[in-house]
């Protein structure tokens, strides 16, 4: 017999192994602050990091909304993405390690936006305005850190691009 067998079952699944996701970027968000070369990165990491604290939170304030237990449930992709980025960590020379992290941190951010736009799409269709906003905010905040990281990455690329010119 299924475990989940209503919408609103769902719907809490999901948003448990979003809360699993975030959980796991916030400890991967900490290492990248670290490993990063520059400052830019780090920054932008530590930045980020202050937003997913506060994602996790209105993650939290979403259960209580729809009266569900907060309970986090892990994230197959997420892991996966930090499972190969420290995989190639290993790998690359120390004038490549911030173009890993970006690239690392770009998977991810595409990952959680793909996540937030169904958990919306769910949200809205069962007339949870309050949650649709919290989760809105998250979403937002993926958009703009994806923005960021993409510009910050093409500056990267283009610095590695000359100095082996």
């Amino acid at each position: 017999m299924a475990q989940i067998s209503n919408s609103q079952q769902l719907f809490e699944q999901k948003l448990g192994t979003a809360l699993g996701a975030e959980k796991k970027v916030l400890t991967m968000l900490k290492t990248m602050e670290q490993k990063a070369q520059s400052s830019e990165l780090k920054d932008g990491f530590a930045r980020h990091r202050q937003e997913t604290e506060g994602q996790i939170r209105n993650l939290e304030q979403a259960f209580e909304s729809i009266g569900g237990t907060s309970t986090a449930h892990q994230d197959p992709v997420a892991d996966g993405i930090a499972q190969h980025a420290e995989q190639m960590l290993g790998k690359v020379d120390d004038t490549l390690v911030d173009a890993v992290l970006a690239g690392g941190a770009a998977e991810t951010e595409h990952h959680e936006i793909a996540v937030y736009e169904g958990l919306i799409t769910m949200a809205e269709a069962m007339g949870a305005d309050d949650v649709v906003s919290l989760l809105q905010e998250n979403l937002d905040q993926e958009q703009r850190t994806l923005s960021e990281i993409e510009s910050a990455t093409q500056r990267l690329s283009q610095q590695l691009a000359q100095a082996s010119a």
